[in-house]
């Protein structure tokens, strides 16, 4: 499979709080994450994998690395889609309730992705848990490591510095806070509707 960059150049200009700079830097490092996937699967196919082991070998590293660049460029696809340069005042009913079943109400719930937001340096995904049937925030430290599995991702929200230093330096909150107001609820609610 070749995978594609969606062009999301519709945001450039067009998100409050987020820079033309700093919306193109992080759109070239999403098409970064997807020709490194493209590569790295295409060396897959000419590896020799019995001559791997967890030491090294070559086809032992190119799948430690292949969920690394899969992740990269899904969660970061899932990020800019649920992005919109306009601000939503209402969320779909369904997801709202879902919202007050798993944490009470909406003002926990914006509390939870900010403190979960402090608590990584990498990625906050809002997700449908097939377990329980609640939403969840999980972090996770690296694309690849933290995500448990049985969840749908809802909403992906980068807490990489490469997401807000041009815009923010090393002040977080402040983007997490501007990050909630240009979620496409519509679109998370959406996904919540299909799992």
């Amino acid at each position: 499979m070749n995978h594609q960059v969606k062009d999301f150049s519709h945001l450039i200009g067009q998100l409050p709080g987020m820079t033309d700079r700093q919306v193109e830097t992080h759109l070239g490092l999403y098409a970064g994450y997807v020709k490194k996937l493209n590569e790295i699967q295409d060396k897959l196919k000419t590896v020799e994998p019995t001559e791997s082991n967890y030491s090294y070998g070559a086809f032992s590293e190119l799948k430690r690395r292949e969920v690394v660049a899969f992740n990269g460029s899904y969660l970061h696809q899932a990020y800019f889609e649920n992005l919109t340069p306009k601000p939503q005042s209402d969320q779909l009913a369904d997801f709202r309730t879902a919202v007050d079943a798993s944490w009470g109400n909406w003002d926990k719930f914006v509390a939870d992705i900010k403190g979960s937001a402090a608590s990584t340096p990498g990625w906050v995904m809002l997700t449908k848990n097939q377990v329980d049937g609640l939403l969840h925030t999980y972090i996770l430290f690296e694309h690849n490591i933290n995500f448990p599995i049985h969840n749908n991702v809802l909403m992906a929200l980068d807490c990489w510095e490469h997401a807000f230093a041009i815009d923010y330096g090393t002040d977080k909150p402040k983007y997490v806070e501007n990050f909630l107001k240009v979620v496409d609820w519509e679109v998370v609610a959406r996904r919540f509707a299909t799992v």
